[in-house]
């Protein structure tokens, strides 16, 4: 008797975690889909808390914020997987951990150099970026923001993922200070497909910053091609 209780209990238990494993995977494939990153939080960032804890890639609290510690942790499972090592989990990330997040890729002038996000998942963050560091900008001067974070894609210098760049520890103020995740306003969402589709007002640059605030005593070392808003383009 007292046997069979104990085979009642362990199935019970084994029952209770297979359920809130499923439950945990339902969520994060129900809900809306999108590259997760540095400052996201909610179910789906606990669901790939828990799995890199289960793995030994992540030591920390499972309390659905994505910070520093989940971010390391996502960097060697990517290391460890041969993915792109961004800290960012997009799609073949997500594949890999065995959560899927839906492609919703479509055709663009812009080609990422490999398939972490989406097309829908890189004018998201894309214009986050843009809505952090230059909202109040003349139009043509956040396009240029937008470049120049694409314009970093490609240069063996930087990550070569919109959001690898974007998050990358200490590049942009906005992310620093939290401005990232401000709403996002819809002249930022246009200035993002703008630059998604090859519209670069800077001419390749991979710097800018405002020279009324700029704190950096190395930026002043570089050339500035350019001049929109309040914004100093240069490489």
């Amino acid at each position: 008797m007292n046997r069979h209780k104990k085979l009642i209990t362990i199935l019970l238990i084994v029952f209770t975690f297979c359920t809130t494993v499923a439950i945990q995977t339902y969520l994060y494939v129900g809900s809306a889909q999108e590259t997760l990153y540095w400052g996201s939080s909610g179910e789906k960032v606990k669901t790939v808390q828990n799995k890199l804890k289960q793995w030994g890639y992540y030591n920390g609290p499972i309390d659905s914020v994505y910070g520093g510690g989940t971010f390391e942790a996502v960097k060697a499972f990517q290391r460890k997987n041969g993915l792109a090592v961004d800290g960012v989990v997009g799609n073949e990330t997500a594949k890999k951990l065995g959560l899927p997040i839906k492609d919703t890729t479509a055709s663009t002038d812009y080609k990422p150099s490999n398939s972490s996000a989406s097309r829908d998942d890189e004018i998201n963050v894309l214009a986050r970026a843009i809505t952090g560091e230059a909202r109040g900008e003349p139009y043509i001067g956040q396009v240029a923001v937008g470049a120049v974070v694409l314009n970093r894609t490609r240069h063996p210098s930087f990550p070569n993922t919109i959001a690898g760049v974007i998050y990358q520890p200490g590049a942009f103020t906005a992310v620093s200070d939290g401005q990232i995740n401000a709403p996002v306003e819809e002249s930022c969402i246009k200035a993002a497909r703008d630059a998604l589709n090859g519209w670069d007002p800077t001419g390749g640059c991979l710097y800018y910053w405002n020279p009324a605030t700029a704190t950096s005593k190395w930026i002043w070392s570089r050339t500035v091609e350019k001049k929109i808003g309040k914004h100093w383009f240069g490489n």
